[in-house]
């Protein structure tokens, strides 16, 4: 077990899970692959890095309201108009599909602007990316044996 390895794989996924730009699924696959770490412990890094990073667009989005017209907030006013409405339309069932590329942060932003309990986010959101992460594990294992 490597230390700077699962620092990485942890910043990846928090970063992975924000509006900015990362590959969280390559680091992991890779991680897997060298196979020096135990696979629980590196979906359990992932999840949990994930998983917070979603937290932070959360916590973007209760402050949206008084941040989403100013050239700092990091989601542009089309893709949050259509996070809202998707989440208007499905409401909190959407989340555990957080983890879907350009629709899953912006969703996660969405659930905090519009009032969404954390009590009833955290759980919703973390099902959704430690599957992901869980069923990514279990691909990797199929194919390098």
């Amino acid at each position: 077990m490597n230390w700077l390895d699962l620092s990485g794989l942890f910043a990846a996924a928090l970063l992975a899970a924000t509006i900015l730009p990362a590959q969280s699924e390559a680091v992991l696959v890779a991680l897997l692959a060298e196979g020096d770490t135990a696979p629980w412990l590196l979906v359990t890094v992932a999840s949990a890095g994930n998983v917070l990073g979603a937290c932070v667009n959360y916590l973007l989005g209760r402050f949206a309201r008084h941040g989403r017209d100013r050239r700092w907030f990091p989601v542009g006013p089309a893709a949050l108009a259509r996070a809202e409405g998707w989440y208007r339309r499905w409401g909190r069932w959407s989340l555990p599909f957080s983890w879907l590329p350009v629709v899953g942060d912006p969703l996660t932003v969405a659930a905090g602007a519009l009032g969404e309990p954390f009590r009833v986010f955290l759980p919703l959101v973390a099902l959704g990316k430690v599957a992901r992460y869980v069923v990514l594990a279990g691909g990797t294992a199929a194919v390098t044996g």
